[in-house]
């Protein structure tokens, strides 16, 4: 078994989630990590047991040991560091929101084809056994067609201007932070939508801190999502079958819900321990392992298609992140 030399650049929370499940694969060497303040990332790499820590982003990936980079920062530089990881030939992870907008997002592919080195947009939910069993009951048509699909979002997070959730200088917002995983479950299921209705609460910094969004198509096929801070949900996704409807939670290990005339049946995938992010971490392995420079599974085209949803969203509901829009990036 071959095994890879894995680095988060950023060692903010999500970090954390990602380095513990990551501990849990035997191929996965945890090497360095890196932040701008040289005492976190070494607080971070003893905490979780990576062999190094770095007080500079370049300098991380100027070390050729380095396989592959998890990045972990804020999704408003999330194009500049990726950029800067592909420059260097490392493979790359990149948590989602994969960038800010569509320029960025085409800025990372074309590096990655430029460079001929893999990059993946980190969405653990698409890998895990209980949306993967989903997916199979789709395309079994034991239900008959998909015809609606509603999926929410939604938790409370207290007002903070400077905080990454309301900031839009940091991609501030409940559609790049949170709403993107609704987004992401009616791509998934039904496609890319023909018409977009989308309505915002926003918040004093300007951010969407709720969004309303229906997905309708020319089958007459329609997906209703929600996303926002402001308040607590059980934040189930419902799909909606012509002789049934299937119901799974954001959370782990939950069991799927099926209820059809017959009554209501529980199936239970098992997915795993941990938070789930392991399993995209093993898929990416598993890629290079192939020689691959993308995903079979989460392909770039579908981050781009993710990403041109997500501005057309963004459009209608006129949000606009002053420091990133309208600006070209390039490698």
């Amino acid at each position: 078994m071959k095994k890879y030399n894995w680095a988060i650049l950023g060692c903010g929370w999500i970090a954390e989630i990602f380095a513990g499940d990551l501990k849990m694969l035997d191929n996965a060497v945890l090497y360095a990590t890196a932040s701008r303040n040289i005492e976190k990332a070494e607080k971070f790499a003893s905490q979780f047991g990576f062999q190094k820590a770095y007080g500079s982003y370049k300098e991380m990936l100027e070390d050729e040991n380095v396989d592959i980079v998890y990045i972990a920062t804020p999704h408003t530089f999330h194009c500049e560091h990726t950029l800067l990881s592909l420059q260097h030939k490392k493979a790359v992870l990149c948590e989602k929101a994969f960038a800010i907008n569509e320029t960025e997002v085409q800025a990372m592919i074309s590096a990655s084809k430029k460079q001929n080195t893999f990059l993946m947009e980190a969405f653990w939910t698409r890998l895990v056994p209980t949306f993967q069993k989903v997916l199979s009951i789709i395309k079994s048509k034991e239900l008959g067609e998909l015809k609606v699909v509603q999926s929410d979002f939604m938790f409370h997070g207290a007002y903070n201007p400077n905080s990454r959730l309301y900031n839009l200088d940091l991609g501030g917002g409940a559609l790049l932070d949170i709403g993107i995983y609704p987004v992401f479950t009616a791509l998934q299921t039904l496609g890319v939508p023909d018409n977009i209705i989308a309505n915002a609460i926003k918040s004093p910094t300007g951010s969407d801190e709720h969004i309303d969004v229906v997905f309708e198509y020319e089958n007459q096929k329609r997906a209703y999502l929600r996303a926002g801070f402001t308040c607590d949900a059980p934040n189930y996704s419902i799909f909606h079958f012509e002789k049934g409807t299937v119901q799974i939670s954001r959370e782990m290990n939950c069991p799927i819900l099926i209820k059809t005339e017959d009554g209501i049946q529980e199936l239970k995938e098992d997915d795993g321990k941990g938070f789930g992010y392991y399993f995209e971490a093993a898929h990416v392995m598993e890629c290079l392992d192939k020689g691959l420079i993308e995903s079979p599974i989460l392909s770039n085209d579908f981050s781009l298609e993710l990403i041109q949803t997500l501005d057309k969203i963004r459009k209608t509901i006129d949000l606009i992140y002053p420091n990133h829009d309208g600006i070209n990036r390039s490698i």
